[in-house]
């Protein structure tokens, strides 16, 4: 009870974020637009430069660098980007990278110099972003935001999370706190004859009945239970779940006082074991490590296997795809829904742990060496506090009615069924919208599976595991960061798939500490300290 009371206090802190509506969660996963992002109204009125001029009148040049999610993608001249363009006086050129290794070409675009004026930064606490921010590469925004009028309504404590030493250096992208979750194939599980999981074993059982059963009734081997793929920030988000699931804290857990890194606790290792387990009995793909995320939802939708572990909004877009498959296939039934969702399954200790984000997706930065004045940084801004407008935000996520979607009222939207034109024209534009305050306008239509999405995005909030590091800038982290972070990911993949085995991964803990984790340590307990006097 004592350990429940101090999780519950470690926690409530963030549940200040429930502010963030959850139109935000359009930009994150597959990269489409969700059930709750958008609007239309009219742009937003930041105040002009003082000296407004004829040349500020002429269309602002942008390049943004942003992650994207599937193989297709907008075109710069697109119908969607051309409207985009008109609609807030610019002209845009879109460097798309794929999320997989958007990682790697964030740090490589970082050292070479060569920047856009706008970079999406995956990690802004990652020890490459952090030195350049030292450096002076990135414009300081602190002061700016108050002189526009959606910007100026960031929440305080997503700002205070995104910061740097209490500095403001990029522009949130607002996400819901209690976004995680599974979604599965609920015709496999009717097929196999269970019901939805609620502990572990039960989530176990259904991905073993889901390569064994035969759940898509064609009589051969040939599905399996849990797809997981390459992430950025390390191999796959499915890990960052079960391990909370198991009781691990989550990045850092508290022991006497002093703050511990997870995977010294027995529970993150129970966790590791667990993923060997499926890893073994094929029950995941076998390519977890290095599969694409663009290709993410394709084993659900193409029939080979049955859950996923990510947000819970991806639900319904995967919902759609399967219907949009199976009616190009002349296969489907009359189901209202493929694809149900839930957010956690009770671990070994009967509770329910759930990987908050941290109220935001990454940052929007503006860097010195492509942007050179204060002037052109205020057009910049001015254009992201326009994208907050319910115009633009349903203009980035679900393109132009009549031809992208169907409006159904003031409030609703029916999106096309074409997902090859979505792809080509409309998703991942999101990718650039703070979603601050929150989302506007116009949404899809909620179906049961959306309206059951939030119902579980709320629940979350309850049952969330702060990570209580999560304001401190660390300098051996912005130093050896990626060298710490590398020590552990390589070991818990090579444990995984046999390569190493308990020795090998309690090895590979000590070299981390050699190699500046317990330095690392050191200086996250003093700020904890600090924090706290």
């Amino acid at each position: 009870m004592k350990k429940k009371k101090k999780q519950a206090k470690r926690v409530s802190t963030f549940l200040i974020l429930s502010t963030v509506c959850a139109a935000a969660l359009a930009g994150c996963s597959s990269g489409s637009g969700s059930s709750s992002s958008g609007g239309a109204s009219g742009g937003s009125s930041a105040a002009p430069s003082a000296n407004a001029s004829a040349e500020a009148e002429k269309p602002l040049k942008l390049n943004i660098m942003l992650p994207i999610f599937k193989t297709n993608y907008p075109k710069d001249d697109s119908p969607v980007a051309a409207e985009l363009e008109k609609l807030t006086n610019t002209d845009i050129h879109f460097e798309w990278v794929p999320n997989a290794s958007y990682g790697d070409k964030f740090n490589i675009t970082l050292a070479s110099g060569n920047l856009p004026k706008i970079i999406y930064v995956p990690d802004s606490k990652g020890p490459s972003f952090v030195s350049a921010v030292k450096s002076g590469a990135f414009w300081d925004l602190t002061d700016k935001l108050k002189n526009y009028p959606n910007l100026s309504q960031a929440n305080e404590v997503i700002l205070n999370n995104s910061s740097i030493n209490g500095k403001t250096y990029g522009i949130y992208r607002g996400r819901e706190l209690g976004r995680n979750g599974v979604y599965y194939r609920q015709d496999w599980l009717e097929k196999v004859g269970l019901q939805q999981p609620k502990t572990i074993d039960d989530f176990y059982n259904m991905l073993k009945a889901f390569k064994e059963k035969d759940p898509d009734g064609n009589g051969k081997d040939d599905t399996y239970g849990l797809v997981m793929v390459k992430w950025t920030a390390g191999w796959g988000a499915g890990f960052d779940q079960i391990k909370l699931w198991f009781g691990a804290p989550n990045v850092w857990g508290e022991k006497d006082g002093k703050l511990v890194p997870e995977f010294e606790y027995d529970e993150y290792f129970e966790a590791l074991k667990f993923m060997k387990k499926l890893y073994d009995e094929k029950l995941v793909n076998q390519d977890f490590a290095v599969m694409d995320s663009a290709k993410w939802t394709d084993p659900l939708v193409n029939g080979q296997a049955g859950a996923i572990i990510d947000v819970v909004d991806g639900a319904a877009r995967a919902d759609d795809k399967i219907h949009a498959a199976l009616k190009d296939a002349g296969k489907e039934d009359s189901r209202e829904q493929y694809v149900d969702v839930f957010g956690a399954v009770t671990g070994p200790d009967g509770q329910i742990h759930t990987l908050p984000t941290s109220g935001f997706a990454g940052l929007l930065a503006i860097p010195k060496s492509s942007v050179k004045s204060e002037e052109e940084v205020d057009r910049i801004l001015k254009f992201l506090d326009q994208l907050n407008e319910p115009d633009l935000q349903t203009l980035t996520s679900f393109g132009l009615e009549g031809k992208h979607y169907k409006k159904i009222d003031d409030k609703t939207l029916e999106r096309s069924s074409d997902s090859v034109l979505l792809e080509s024209e409309v998703e991942g534009l999101n990718q650039m919208v703070p979603y601050i305050p929150e989302g506007k306008g116009l949404q899809v239509a909620q179906t049961p599976l959306r309206l059951k999405q939030t119902e579980v995005q709320l629940k979350n909030r309850d049952t969330i595991v702060a990570n209580p590091a999560e304001p401190f800038i660390s300098e051996v982290y912005a130093q050896k960061g990626q060298q710490l972070g590398n020590i552990i990911n390589d070991a818990r993949i090579k444990f995984i798939v046999g390569q190493i085995d308990e020795k090998g991964w309690r090895d590979a803990i000590e070299l981390w500490k050699k190699s500046g984790g317990d330095d690392y340590v050191k200086e996250i307990n003093e700020l904890y300290a600090a924090s706290k006097s």
